[in-house]
């Protein structure tokens, strides 16, 4: 690795060869957490030792033995004068160049590291970084770019603007300032976006970052790594030898598909055909007193009607939660790829969006847009104990939305959007992912799954029960005995219903 360019000025600083520590992000992009399926609401670390850097043109060893050695081609920070303590906003000044980095690792190591990565990702020469260095003065940090090529094929391509980020790159900086001082010459690895997979020796991988809108266009140039056969002769008396599951696997390449195994058997849904047809067909009334009997009584999203009378609602849910306004939190929560939108371009079909927005209705908790977005994909419906904007047009879409009612204002007004696919509490109901939910003009009641089909039976039949019931009602009969029945007026329900059982859904 050169030197960096020299800063101007009183804080003219010059990056020495080898730096004190590395320190490597876990996550950093939102690519990579779609891939992986778990994003993290704060940024996370490892260190990796010195002995692992490597320059361009260098070979990297796979171990005879292993399998899933991998690369993951990222944006290494180089810190030019040292950071402690320091603010958000005065963190890109510390840095004093930008560079790519390949931060190659073995994950038949990985389940015996825990996180730590000190096997897996320590070995020499698996922290490439080069060839050329971006001065960091002459870009701003969310201009950069990284791309990766394995055998002259890209596979990895991100930009650093905020809605691809989970944390913006100045974020790291001052985070480990808090807990560490960051010196001249330091590096941090700021994680790599999706499309990082499996490489074998023969293969030859390149990482180039660059800053394509930035004046002149500065560029790293490609950082080639070569990757060959070394040796694999683990002691084991010394320690664990490398191993490798499926789960391994699979993030190791990427996917289930690309890594060759076969897709995870699907379980038997929880709502089923029937099941849809029976809630369907029974008021949230019958289903409020089933889960009474049981010992229930907390069940109903309380104060959240339907836009369009008459509407039947059946799904499973998916959850998202709202928390109370903040300008500094809206500030990294609140635009771009958030939580909101990220839950309405996952729902799946047959699920309700529930929202927890604390039963706070001065202000909007989805639009026509989301509304649109939401029924393109199948979702069942929404129920948010806060308010809805584009009020009309969101009902003329027609999409099931259980809501207190209008409301013009944004989010920033009120909420922030916080996660999605945790327990909420959504009109003083507590709501988990997967929670059978079912709305009528009535209400909304959430159901657990494992109690749904026997409240779902049991409130069908007493249905049936409850009409021949209206029917006597009707004829002139008082109801003293008959609701419910009892004496001969069960014996004359029984005997009508041996001839004329509940039609079977």
């Amino acid at each position: 690795m050169t030197e960096a360019p020299k800063a101007t000025g009183k804080d003219a600083a010059v990056v020495p060869v080898t730096p004190g520590k590395i320190i490597a992000v876990h996550v950093a992009y939102e690519s990579r957490a779609a891939q992986r399926g778990r994003r993290p609401s704060q940024p996370s670390y490892f260190l990796k030792p010195t002995s692992s850097l490597a320059g361009s043109g260098a070979t990297v060893e796979r171990p005879a033995g292993t399998e899933l050695l991998a690369f993951e081609g990222e944006i290494a920070l180089v810190i030019g004068k040292p950071a402690r303590r320091v603010s958000a906003e005065t963190a890109w000044d510390h840095v004093a160049a930008v560079t790519a980095s390949n931060d190659l690792g073995i994950y038949d190591y990985r389940p015996a590291d825990k996180g730590s990565n000190v096997r897996s990702k320590g070995r020499d020469g698996y922290t490439p970084l080069g060839p050329g260095l971006i001065d960091a003065r002459t870009i701003t940090e969310d201009q950069l770019r990284v791309r990766t090529w394995v055998n002259g094929q890209l596979v990895q391509e991100d930009v650093t603007e905020p809605a691809n980020m989970i944390f913006p790159l100045s974020q790291f900086v001052a985070d480990l300032s808090q807990h560490m001082t960051l010196e001249t010459g330091d590096v941090i690895l700021t994680g790599t976006p999706a499309g990082s997979s499996v490489i074998a020796p023969g293969d030859t991988v390149e990482v180039e970052v660059d800053a394509p809108v930035a004046p002149g266009a500065p560029t790293s140039g490609r950082l080639m790594t070569h990757v060959i056969e070394g040796p694999g002769d683990f002691d084991p008396a010394l320690g664990t030898l490398p191993a490798t599951d499926e789960k391994q696997t699979e993030e190791a390449w990427g996917s289930r598909e690309a890594a060759g195994l076969p897709p995870v058997a699907e379980e038997e849904p929880v709502l089923t055909d029937r099941l849809r047809r029976l809630l369907t067909a029974v008021p949230t009334a019958g289903l409020s007193a089933q889960l009474r009997a049981r010992g229930l009584n907390n069940v109903v999203i309380e104060g959240v009607y339907p836009q369009t009378p008459g509407t039947i609602m059946v799904g499973t849910a998916k959850t998202l939660r709202f928390v109370p306004n903040r300008e500094d939190l809206f500030t990294h929560h609140g635009g771009g790829y958030n939580a909101q939108k990220r839950c309405f371009d996952a729902v799946g079909e047959g699920e309700v969006i529930v929202i927890e927005a604390r039963g706070e209705s001065g202000s909007g908790t989805l639009g026509d847009i989301l509304a649109l977005r939401a029924k393109g994909r199948g979702a069942a419906g929404v129920v948010t104990d806060g308010g809805v904007r584009d009020y009309a047009a969101v009902k003329e879409i027609g999409l099931p939305v259980f809501t207190q009612g209008a409301h013009p204002a944004v989010l920033g007004r009120k909420h922030v959007p916080w996660e999605y696919d945790v327990a909420v509490a959504c009109g003083n109901a507590t709501v988990l992912p997967g929670d059978i939910i079912v709305g009528d003009d009535d209400g909304v009641i959430v159901i657990p799954p494992h109690l749904a089909l026997e409240v779902a039976e049991a409130a069908y039949a007493k249905e049936h029960e409850d009409a021949w019931v209206a029917e006597r009602v009707a004829e002139g009969n008082p109801v003293d005995g008959l609701f419910p029945p009892t004496g001969i007026w069960k014996e004359k329900f029984t005997t009508w219903l041996a001839d004329n059982p509940p039609a079977d859904l």
